[in-house]
């Protein structure tokens, strides 16, 4: 097959376009490297069947494809609010001519939406049916909001056009190639442990966060396109085994064998008290259910932070 993986040169989308590739697909990765490294992706440049543009998603687009993966946007804190304006286009202008490409050459199509749909959840554990608590005027907005007109949008060309489109919404990730000044709790603990810093905690670290390993996030991406019966659903992907911010912090010092210490500041702004997904429908429809443990997930890692720090200091 010929697919294309917006925001290809990203943390997942990186990962994605390697397992394409494995799985003996062409792939075109289209990124505008806003917050996506020419990094995650130089080994894959010389495999045969890997192509690269330089495009921004909210033009229109061109190319050839029997099934788009529509990653692209900043999707750190940092990231959407270093650019709220370029978060919103990527999510809603550049969802729409990624949807008018699909559906002009009849392709698949899966749009990556997230748990930020969800807001600060006023149901726990996070199901599909649930429409979500979120600040539409708020700093988070530009991301959260954006990501919710995506998904409308993408359900009116199911509506509409018949479009073989599937919707995933993607709890917190992490893994090898994420961005080294990514703002969110693991990068920011692992890049603090290595270097013996202390590690900020904000409010009192009793929120929890539910981490999934980016290769069981990918394996997830590939079965809600590619499985038969998901045209028009929606699917949480992530690891439901739910932790405090304190405890991977405690974790990660260890992993580490770090002498870091812990500080404590005040909450950050709509930030959710708890995320954690409920993957029934996931496990049911496709099969899918994470693989890797936290502590496994996190030493991988690690090992590869490590092998980022000469460059700590100078990589975004």
């Amino acid at each position: 097959m010929k697919v294309v993986v917006t925001g290809g040169a990203g943390f997942v989308g990186s990962h994605l376009c390697r397992r394409l590739l494995d799985e003996g697909h062409t792939v075109l990765c289209v990124d505008n490297y806003i917050t996506g490294s020419t990094r995650n992706i130089v080994a894959l440049r010389a495999h045969p069947n890997f192509h690269v543009i330089q495009h921004d998603v909210t033009q229109p687009f061109h190319y050839e494809a029997d099934a788009i993966f529509h990653m692209a946007s900043p999707a750190s804190p940092i990231g959407y609010m270093e650019h709220p304006i370029e978060t919103i286009l990527a999510n809603t202008q550049g969802t729409h001519n990624m949807l008018e490409a699909a559906r002009k050459q009849n392709a698949l199509f899966l749009v990556s939406s997230t748990s930020e749909i969800y807001g600060d959840p006023l149901v726990h554990p996070q199901v599909e049916s649930y429409w979500g608590n979120v600040n539409p005027i708020g700093p988070r907005a530009c991301y959260d909001e954006s990501k919710r007109l995506g998904e409308t949008l993408t359900m009116e060309y199911v509506r509409q056009y018949g479009l073989n489109a599937r919707i995933v919404r993607i709890f917190n990730t992490y893994g090898p190639n994420s961005q080294i000044k990514d703002g969110r709790m693991i990068p920011n603990f692992i890049t603090g442990a290595l270097k013996n810093e202390t590690l900020v905690v904000y409010g009192d670290g009793q929120k929890t966060r539910s981490i999934c390993y980016v290769s069981d996030l990918v394996d997830g991406l590939m079965r809600a396109m590619f499985r038969e019966n998901t045209r028009g659903e929606v699917f949480n992907l992530g690891n439901p085994d739910e932790h405090t911010v304190l405890e991977y912090a405690h974790t990660i010092i260890k992993l580490c064998q770090s002498s870091s210490t812990l500080i404590f500041e005040p909450d950050r702004v709509d930030d959710p008290e708890r995320r954690q997904p409920n993957i029934s429908k996931a496990k049911a429809v496709l099969g899918w259910e994470p693989k890797i443990g936290m502590e496994e997930g996190l030493r991988q890692t690690i090992a590869w932070f490590r092998t980022q720090l000469p460059n700590l200091s100078t990589v975004s």
